[in-house]
C-alpha cells in the first residue's frame, strides 16, 4: 500500500487520495526502482536494481528501442522527449514519479470523463476509474492514444473532486521532470487487461 503522506505531498491534487491509491495498487509497482521492459511483445528480464543511477542506466539502454514503464506509477517513459538528457534518474525517486505519473493519469482521466459526457452521478465513478486505469495500462481509450492526446480540460472524473492542495514547492522532494510518454514499438501494451468492458449498456456518450 502506498504511503498516505507520499500521496498528500506528491500526487496530483485533481485526484483524490483513494483514486491515487487504487491507481498505484492496480497499475503501478511497490518498488520505486521498478522497470518493466517489453520488446516485440516479450518481457525483457533484468536483474533487481539497487540504486536510481543503476536503474537509469538500464532505462537509457532501452529508451526508444522498447516499451519501458518506470517506478511506482509504471510511467511510460520517453514520449515527447527529443533528447535523452531530458529524462533523468529522478524518475526513480518515489515523489517525482508519483508527481509526474499522477499528473499524466489525471489527463487520461479527463479524456475518459469527457467521453462519458462529464457526468455528475457518483455511481458511475468506479467504472470511469477502471476505464482510466485500463487506458493507462494499454495507452488507448476508445480509439484515442491517451499519452499523445491533448488534455481536454474540464472535470477529473466528477466535478468538485480532487480539491486537495499540494504543499509549497520548497517542501516537495524533487523538482518536476520532463513529460514522459509511451513508446510504441510493436509490442502488446504492458499490463493490458484480457478483456475490454462493454460500455454500450451503461449509456456512454461519444
Amino acid at each position: 500500500m502506498i504511503d498516505a503522506v507520499l500521496i498528500e505531498r506528491c500526487a496530483d491534487p485533481s485526484l483524490t487520495p483513494a483514486i491515487v491509491e487504487q491507481f498505484v495498487t492496480v497499475a503501478g509497482a511497490e518498488d520505486p526502482l521498478a522497470l518493466t521492459i517489453k520488446s516485440d511483445g516479450r518481457l525483457v528480464l533484468i536483474p533487481k536494481l539497487q540504486t536510481p543511477d543503476e536503474a537509469f542506466a538500464v532505462l537509457r539502454k532501452y529508451l526508444g528501442k522498447a516499451g519501458v514503464r518506470v517506478g511506482i506509477t509504471q510511467l511510460p517513459a520517453g514520449i515527447g522527449v527529443t533528447d535523452d538528457s531530458q529524462v533523468d534518474a529522478s524518475l526513480f525517486i518515489a515523489c517525482t514519479n508519483l508527481k509526474t505519473g499522477t499528473a499524466m493519469f489525471a489527463k487520461v482521466a479527463r479524456i475518459v470523463t469527457r467521453w462519458y459526457g462529464s457526468p455528475t452521478n457518483k455511481d458511475i465513478l468506479p467504472q470511469m476509474v477502471d476505464d482510466a486505469i485500463y487506458a493507462w495500462k494499454t495507452g488507448y481509450f476508445e480509439g484515442t492514444e491517451v499519452f499523445r492526446a491533448a488534455d481536454p480540460g474540464g472535470a477529473t472524473f466528477l466535478p468538485g473532486r480532487g480539491t486537495r492542495r499540494n504543499p509549497p514547492d520548497n517542501q516537495s522532494e524533487e523538482a518536476p521532470v520532463a513529460a514522459v510518454e509511451e513508446e510504441r514499438v510493436g509490442e502488446e501494451p504492458i499490463g493490458a487487461a484480457e478483456m475490454r468492458i462493454d460500455l454500450s449498456r451503461i449509456g456512454g456518450q461519444k
